[in-house]
């Protein structure tokens, strides 16, 4: 789970990087979801890259608690 996911789309790719950054930094999953306030399936799907799309208030609050920038949890590469 603690790995860089890489999903394909038409154009490019995202990377989500949100489990690596977590395992780099020693912070469980459960303790995000508490400290954030933020839902475990919200949680997982960002790790795992299984979203619809991104809620830029979640990802406010987790970038403010890891003192991150939006890039540091997904980013996108186009062809």
């Amino acid at each position: 789970m603690y790995k860089v996911i890489r999903v394909e789309t038409d154009g490019g790719y995202y990377l989500f990087k949100l489990g690596k950054l977590l395992k780099d930094r020693n912070i469980t999953m459960n303790k995000l979801i508490v400290d954030t306030e933020t839902e475990y399936i919200v949680i997982k799907r960002l790790i795992m890259g299984n979203l619809i799309r991104l809620d830029l208030g979640v990802l406010t609050r987790i970038c403010n608690y890891l003192h991150c920038s939006l890039n540091d949890i997904v980013e996108y590469i186009s062809y």
